[in-house]
């Protein structure tokens, strides 16, 4: 059985100057299925997995806690079981840092969110990538991850348009 929960900022936090007025309504079921993707195209047919999307500062607040770099960042991943046990695993997602990322590569934000809850999820799963982004942009797991997004499918948003990028995990 596979259970992902999902966690999104409520309306208010997400209008603003640098946002504009974004619906989250349909995040959750972006996340849930991002993940359900990556589980499945992994064979993982066991899991529970939580996806919380965080605004800059309890993203950067995570970072510095766990990882020890004192800056925001778009997803960070935890993975809470042992070989041979159920998948389990948290995602946090900087939904703020997602927008910006998505803005500077020219991709819907929905497109955005969804790569990075697919990252996270790899990380959870035990794949790993080189720091640097020249190097992790040419690693296995990110050609991994792009062909997990590229099966999904995903309508232009507004103040976007297609590209692509994905984080620092744990």
């Amino acid at each position: 059985m596979i259970d992902v929960q999902v966690e999104v900022p409520g309306p208010d936090p997400v209008d603003g100057p640098e946002t504009g007025s974004l619906d989250v309504s349909a995040w959750p079921g972006l996340v849930r299925g991002a993940v359900q993707a990556t589980l499945t195209h992994e064979g993982v047919e066991d899991a529970e997995l939580s996806v919380t999307l965080l605004d800059d500062g309890p993203m950067r607040e995570l970072n510095r806690e766990h990882l020890g770099h004192d800056r925001t960042t778009d997803v960070i991943s935890f993975a809470l079981y042992q070989p041979g046990e159920r998948v389990l695993g948290d995602v946090y997602v900087g939904w703020r840092q997602a927008i910006r990322q998505a803005r500077a590569e020219g991709v819907p934000i929905e497109e955005e969110i969804a790569r990075l809850a697919i990252h996270g999820t790899l990380h959870v799963l035990g794949h790993d990538h080189p720091d640097g982004a020249d190097a992790r942009s040419g690693s296995e797991m990110y050609r991994l991850q792009e062909t997990i997004v590229t099966g999904l499918s995903f309508a232009p948003a507004p103040n976007s348009a297609p590209g692509a990028s994905a984080g620092e995990s744990a």
